[in-house]
């Protein structure tokens, strides 16, 4: 201890007195400063059929326009299922959560994760995404993360990096993933992949992209993968064809017909840094309201033009966008070219894969432009984006974009149960005076009390349910330990 800290601290006396003073003055607070239902025990049955269960007494964001927000409301499911939204609704046959001072909402939906490289968390702090001239020598994505690392992985590390990647996003809010797995060496990584993603507990889209290696049967598997995995779309993981179109030796317009000839919607990665512009206005004839564009850097005015047209959807994911050179986020070009976007989080080897920091990267990003555009005097300065709007891009819609809408993204009659309780009585945001601010300006990832899935509690009062979390991290740090000895790159904790 310093001097001062010695210096500074009470005598045997003074802290006794001091003690007592406060054990009296807690003594008199309020129950609800921890927490409205501290004590309360997992409720049994929710989500099952014909169970239901009242959300009580919380700040209700619905994010629906016709359903609206309550600043006192409750929420009714039955199963799996949205029942009713309300100030205060009767149901005396239902379990319940208590929800007062808890922000009730539906839960975030990521529209572009590359979930099976968790197990390669944080190694590429500083990289960008290719080989430059002037960072010789440096690790870089293509090269290192693709190139080397992705090739080694055998599909139990398929399987124990989409679970504990799942569960760590269900552990954020994050409800439902578009999984852009490009890692389908054979038929067995891709089944892995698949078993990963449901195992996970949460809603999620198998996004089929390219594999490498003699067994790889992409994109040929896609067929198997539709009969065996996803022969309805009526379940909690769905399936897009990956359609990049910078993949050597492949037609991309091949890649678009087999999704549809299998009744697919189709995903690529679409960057101006990587030359890409040319190709993308070669297949503006091409573009459907099924296809999603993710990133849509450097593009032509004629390719975001055609993107508005035909109803395409686009996947932005802003943090990495500006740390790896892919090309300025064109947020605000979305925004003038009236196409509202989704966020995504890409890579957690260079980023945090929670959608508090997507929110505050999009809207800190365009608020910068506008905020230079005004300051500089010009007339046609752009709105500025609120909490309110990059709540949208992060829930309702994330889900347009997955073809998801009809199930989720909004608390509304009829939807399923993605819904997330976040606590507004934390010391990082009490006194709580707005409900959007609050969610993007001041929450991460401890403010997540509650997370349900399908209408089933997977997080509860802060602590996972359901999953032996030091067994599966023991798991995925051996799978980090072969795949770091196997690709013979050496780990170093402090470069």
């Amino acid at each position: 201890m310093c001097k001062l800290c010695r210096s500074a601290g009470p005598n045997r006396r003074s802290f006794l007195k001091f003690a007592a003073a406060g054990a009296a003055a807690t003594a008199a607070l309020p129950t609800f400063l921890s927490g409205p239902a501290a004590a309360q025990s997992l409720p049994q049955g929710v989500g099952q059929q014909g169970r239901r269960t009242l959300i009580r007494g919380g700040h209700v964001m619905s994010m629906d326009p016709a359903i609206g927000d309550f600043e006192r409301g409750d929420v009714l499911l039955e199963g799996s299922r949205i029942l009713e939204i309300a100030p205060s609704i009767d149901a005396p046959d239902a379990a319940v959560i208590e929800a007062g001072g808890r922000i009730v909402m539906p839960g975030f939906i990521d529209t572009h994760h590359h979930q099976f490289e968790t197990a390669l968390r944080s190694f590429l702090p500083n990289g960008i995404m290719y080989a430059t001239p002037e960072r010789e020598g440096a690790r870089n994505y293509l090269d290192d993360i693709l190139g080397k690392l992705s090739v080694v992985y055998r599909p139990d590390d398929v399987y124990i990096s989409e679970l504990f990647g799942g569960i760590s996003q269900l552990d954020a809010g994050v409800t439902t993933v578009h999984d852009v797995s490009q890692i389908h060496h054979s038929p067995a990584h891709s089944d892995a992949a698949i078993r990963g993603l449901r195992d996970a507990g949460r809603r999620g889209v198998f996004g089929y992209f390219e594999g490498y290696g003699a067994d790889a049967q992409y994109p040929q598997d896609a067929r198997r993968i539709r009969d065996e995995h996803f022969s309805s779309d009526d379940q909690m993981l769905t399936m897009i064809m990956g359609g990049e179109a910078y993949l050597p030796d492949v037609d991309p317009l091949d890649l678009w017909r087999l999704g549809q000839e299998l009744d697919l919607p189709i995903a690529l990665h679409v960057v101006g840094s990587l030359g890409m512009a040319e190709t993308m206005d070669r297949l503006i004839p091409h573009f459907t309201d099924r296809h999603l564009f993710i990133h849509m850097t450097g593009m032509s005015d004629a390719a975001w033009q055609r993107t508005r047209e035909v109803g395409a959807h686009v996947s932005l994911s802003v943090p990495i966008e500006m740390q790896m050179r892919h090309g300025m986020p064109p947020i605000q070009k979305a925004l003038d070219m009236g196409i509202a976007p989704s966020l995504s989080v890409d890579v957690e080897c260079t980023m945090t894969a929670d959608f508090f920091t997507q929110m505050r990267g999009a809207m800190t990003l365009q608020r910068a432009f506008a905020n230079q555009a005004a300051l500089e005097g010009a007339e046609d300065a752009p709105t500025l984006l609120t909490s309110r709007d990059v709540l949208e891009f992060a829930t309702v819609n994330g889900a347009k974009d997955l073809w998801l809408d009809h199930k989720v993204g909004s608390l509304s009659p009829g939807k399923e149960a993605d819904i997330i309780l976040l606590d507004a009585e934390a010391l990082n945001v009490a006194p709580l005076n707005n409900a959007p601010g609050a969610v993007v300006n001041l929450m991460e990832r401890s403010n997540v009390e509650t997370v349900l899935s399908a209408g089933e509690i997977r997080k509860w009062k802060g602590e996972m349910v359901g999953f032996d979390l030091l067994a599966l991290t023991d798991q995925i740090t051996r799978s980090r330990d072969y795949l770091f000895e196997t690709a013979g790159i050496e780990r170093s904790l402090f470069d």
